[in-house]
């Protein structure tokens, strides 16, 4: 299945032997100009003239009705005669059969929790028992275009980033225990493509935003200021739940809180608020020159290991980055199993020298399951603001 109708031509004219800038020159001949080139690629055809649809149409010789078929699309007119003719359809369908990964990939790195291999994801996955995982947090490539060491990119059409994505995704699923948590952070467009695949897997729970504290304008479009975090389990429940609450969101400058709790102040619990879907409190890794790459909050990690996993229990990350994931699983006595791809001397650094994140969630630690902070009690006890009795 394509997500892209420029992604079908591109599939026809292969099979002719024709490669995407031959591609690109044919559908310029024939009157695709670059705004409206873009707007097939980014599959925004509503916007295209109906005569250039019928152009793209004739170029792959396909009709209209086999283009939505390779979208995954049967149009409302046909659908009571798709439904009931499933079995003579399924009779003409042939199973993609995939390469099943025969490499013996050894481990790059080991502790006695966990073990980190550098290689593909997709050679590593494979090699791990079915439902044997008891939490995946993944954080892929947002595929930006950008360039990486050692030749890669990250540059995919739609359609290629969601068929690779897909594989992995099965892997994690099939490896995560009945009751496993699976969290993926990611940007919110490749967030509505994965939920969407997912629903139809396993059960979703909840849609997290994570608010974006250095966000940029962008022309003509409403300011980028959050990212999606996933959450879905292999299961209507999961089997581990350690609710956590978090301290009054009060201004560091006089310590008064930003919601009006009105006359149900004394009635708070004293362990803090509920943990919601949008998530304020988490800030960039700011360490200058020191900041790991792509290094992800030291917090982040903490909370969603914290919620969906008990001492013992085995993480997985498939995308390591800077190790954040494997660092915080090794502080909390998880197991934990990690790959990456790029270079892993910044993660094997990082696991052989944990105090700076070990201080990091101590101090995370103090400022959990509390009304209040001790910076802003101080600051409330000076300007004369409410506190419940035993912090008065």
């Amino acid at each position: 299945m394509f997500y892209t109708i420029y992604d079908v031509l591109l599939f026809q004219m292969k099979k002719k032997g024709i490669e995407e800038k031959e591609l690109v020159t044919i559908l310029k001949k024939n009157g695709f100009k670059a705004k409206q080139l873009e707007l097939l690629k980014s599959n925004c055809t509503t916007l295209l003239p109906n005569k250039l649809l019928d152009k793209a149409l004739e170029i792959a010789g396909l009709t209209n009705l086999e283009m939505n078929l390779m979208l995954g699309n049967v149009p409302l007119e046909y659908e009571d005669s798709y439904l009931e003719n499933i079995s003579r359809i399924a009779k003409f369908l042939t199973v993609r059969e995939l390469t099943k990964n025969n490499k013996n990939v050894d481990a790059e790195y080991r502790t006695s929790k966990g073990e980190l291999y550098h290689a593909d994801c997709l050679d590593v996955l494979p090699m791990i028992q079915s439902e044997s995982v008891d939490m995946v947090f993944a954080d892929p490539p947002f595929n930006l275009k950008k360039e990486y060491a050692n030749g890669r990119n990250d540059d995919l059409s739609i359609s290629q980033y969601i068929e690779w994505s897909k594989l992995w995704l099965d892997e994690c699923i099939r490896i995560l225990k009945p009751g496993g948590s699976l969290y993926i952070y990611n940007i919110p467009k490749w967030c509505i493509y994965y939920a969407e695949y997912l629903c139809s897997k396993i059960c979703f729970q909840n849609w997290i935003a994570i608010d974006m504290k250095n966000s940029f304008p962008i022309k003509d479009k409403y300011t980028p200021s959050h990212y999606g975090l996933l959450y879905f389990t292999k299961g209507t429940k999961p089997k581990t739940f350690n609710k956590q609450r978090l301290p009054i969101q009060t201004c560091r400058h006089c310590g008064g809180e930003y919601k009006d709790y009105g006359g149900y102040k004394d009635k708070m619990n004293v362990l803090g608020v509920n943990i919601a879907d949008v998530w304020y409190d988490i800030f960039p890794v700011r360490n200058g020159k020191n900041r790991l790459y792509n290094e992800l909050s030291i917090k982040l990690l903490d909370r969603i290991i914290s919620f969906s996993s008990n001492e013992g229990d085995l993480i997985l990350d498939p995308f390591g980055g800077s190790g954040t994931t494997y660092a915080v699983a090794e502080l909390l006595n998880r197991r934990w199993i990690g790959i990456e791809l790029g270079d892993c001397d910044v993660i094997k650094k990082r696991m052989t020298s944990l105090e700076k994140d070990r201080n990091a969630l101590e101090k995370i630690n103090d400022e959990k399951n509390v009304l209040f902070t001790k910076k802003s009690i101080k600051l409330r006890k000076k300007n004369g603001f409410w506190l419940p009795k035993e912090e008065k």
